[in-house]
């Protein structure tokens, strides 16, 4: 096993977040204003929901979203969040179901503990119980998005599958696959996830390993 060594993944990959990242934050910063602004004036709680996550190589970092939960909810970390929980409010429905409620993460992107593109951020408990294959997908900063988030991130999607994705892209990543989940990105926020499930093996990566 072994990381990309490509110019990509060695500095190229960091220029290319910041400079996307920040586009992105200045072109969306009227929709960041008014999700900020909803989701305190139409629900008690506050903006964001503020959680520790496991970065790159384990390191803790905190991750950060717009709040979609009622505020008398109460976090486990053991709960699958699915759109039909009780818990969620009206308008997290709606942030969740377009993943606005996630762009709060490109600033994470500037910071330098998040990627645009890479393995979902996992919580630490679990990262501290990853065997070694599963330690694999800690080689890179988490993304806002990944190859298993456009690909394996249903409802349905076996964990196992979800780690098979992030470990071949830990492996590959390079611009033009980075560029590819990017644009896919939106689509399965539009089209839903369900619609782009498929098992590792039966997607062009799985057929070239």
């Amino acid at each position: 096993m072994h990381v990309s060594r490509t110019i990509w993944a060695r500095g190229g990959k960091r220029v290319f977040d910041v400079g996307v990242a920040l586009t992105l934050i200045v072109l969306l910063s009227p929709l960041l204003l008014l999700a900020a602004l909803l989701v305190k004036t139409t629900s008690r709680g506050p903006v964001f929901f503020t959680q520790d996550r496991a970065g790159r190589h384990g390191r803790p970092f905190r991750i950060r979203k717009f709040r979609t939960m009622c505020a008398e909810h109460r976090h486990d970390e053991k709960e699958t969040i699915t759109l039909a929980h009780p818990g969620i409010t009206p308008l997290g429905r709606l942030l969740r179901r377009t993943k606005i409620d996630e762009l709060p993460q490109l600033f994470s992107v500037l910071t330098g503990t998040m990627s645009l593109v890479g393995p979902r951020p996992g919580l630490i408990s679990q990262a501290q119980a990853y065997d070694e294959v599963q330690r694999r997908r800690l080689l890179l900063r988490p993304g806002c998005t990944g190859l298993a988030q456009v690909n394996s991130m249903s409802r349905g999607a076996d964990w196992t599958e979800r780690i098979r994705y992030d470990v071949y892209y830990v492996e590959h990543c390079g611009f033009w696959l980075d560029l590819c989940i990017l644009a896919k990105t939106p689509v399965v926020a539009l089209l839903g996830e369900q619609r782009f499930d498929r098992p590792f093996d039966q997607s062009p990566y799985g057929r070239t390993t």
